[in-house]
């Protein structure tokens, strides 16, 4: 059966897979860098490595993402609204709509039951509205980004962020730590501050359940809980919810074969 390639190169991390019948054979997940030609190339020789691959394997190719335009390998780029929402369609065939929560950026997508994108809305381009601002106040806070979701449950009194700038929490937040602030407290208050951005956007275009969630952001159990409290149910957690994106976009790139025959 014919193979295909998705690749999403994202602001701060790379991803790509391969598809063979909807069904992931390999993935990678690279940091971006500065170069995202030279990401996407990263992450198409480990795909193909890891299979013992060729190009010439592979049938074709979509790429997507804010550096979608260097994969010059890719046979069409296709806005990563439209393959997060046929990524998570067939994941969740029930999901009506899904926050994306990534590196620079927070969206939110409603989708109907083919996968296809009905309204949408992203975020300010501001760090405090994205995955970025976990990064931040991680460092701050000086731990490993991967224990910040962990650590902020176990939070007795989450704190308030005032400001809405990352910048300005940033300063916040050394504040809180010089105060003698519990961590987790200060970790809470990020998810906290970033569910709440979830919720208002969601509300602004009226969008409803069943619910996903997907991006790097999706990988802090701590947001994800905090999300659901402010949602009051919970939500559709893909198991590697970086690759949505690129699996859409490989999805995509089979559905747009016409050898292919479902």
């Amino acid at each position: 059966m014919a193979r295909f390639m998705g690749i999403d190169i994202g602001s701060m991390y790379g991803k790509g897979v391969i598809v063979k019948d909807s069904d992931i054979e390999a993935y990678c997940v690279i940091p971006s860098g500065s170069n995202y030609k030279v990401a996407a190339e990263k992450i198409r020789k480990e795909l193909l490595t890891k299979l013992d691959l060729s190009q010439d394997d592979i049938k074709s190719t979509v790429a997507t993402g804010v550096g979608a335009t260097d994969v010059h390998f890719a046979g069409h780029n296709i806005s990563d609204y439209i393959c997060t929402a046929r990524g998570i369609n067939s994941i969740f065939p029930q999901a009506k709509s899904v926050i994306d929560v990534a590196g620079l950026s927070m969206k939110v997508i409603q989708v109907d039951d083919r996968g296809l994108v009905m309204n949408f809305l992203t975020s300010e381009r501001c760090a405090a509205g994205s995955g970025r601002f976990i990064s931040v106040i991680a460092n701050v806070l000086r731990i490993d980004l991967e224990d910040f979701g962990a650590l902020s449950l176990k939070s007795q009194n989450p704190v308030t962020f005032s400001a809405g700038c990352a910048v300005f929490a940033e300063t916040e937040a050394i504040t809180r730590v010089s105060e003698g602030i519990p961590k987790e407290d200060i970790a809470a208050g990020v998810n906290r501050q970033l569910a709440d951005k979830a919720y208002s956007m969601l509300k602004r275009i009226k969008l409803e359940g069943p619910f996903a969630i997907c991006g790097g952001g999706a990988l802090n159990i701590g947001l994800v809980k905090s999300m659901e409290a402010k949602l009051g149910e919970p939500l559709l957690l893909p198991p590697q919810p970086q690759l949505v994106a690129a699996m859409g976009a490989a999805i995509i790139s089979r559905q747009r074969d016409k050898t292919v025959v479902d």
